[in-house]
């Protein structure tokens, strides 16, 4: 398997990392992010993309002041868990005017930095949440 940071790697995840594409399975209809092959409801491998809104809630949170490797000029952030419009939970860095975060609190899929390899590397993009002033 490429290292998590190669060109390669960034081209296959790149429809549900950039367009937050996820599953919905044909038989059951329930939907998954990440996309996923089977689905965890039925077992049955009948899924096709779905494109998620991006619009969501945040059901829980932590603020991160010890952050590990390649982290450390963050600190302090916010990572939480997002219930989308659609259903599905994912976690995910919060971001924006964090001093406001609140459980429930509406929140809205931005694309930002994730990585970098080195000055002369490889440069990840991914997706984010961004807290919606109400």
């Amino acid at each position: 398997m490429p290292h998590k940071g190669s060109v390669a790697m960034s081209w296959r995840l790149a429809k549900h990392r950039y367009g937050l594409v996820g599953t919905v399975c044909k038989s059951c209809k329930s939907l998954h992010f990440p996309p996923r092959v089977v689905c965890m409801g039925c077992g049955l491998d009948n899924q096709e993309p779905i494109k998620f809104s991006g619009n969501g809630k945040l059901l829980s949170y932590t603020v991160i002041h010890a952050a590990p490797d390649g982290f450390e000029k963050q600190v302090p952030y916010v990572i939480g868990l997002v219930q989308l419009e659609e259903g599905p939970v994912i976690s995910s860095q919060i971001v924006g005017n964090t001093n406001d975060t609140s459980i429930n609190k509406p929140v809205k899929v931005v694309f930002r930095r994730l990585t970098e390899n080195g000055s002369a590397g490889v440069i990840n993009y991914g997706f984010k949440f961004e807290l919606v002033d109400n």
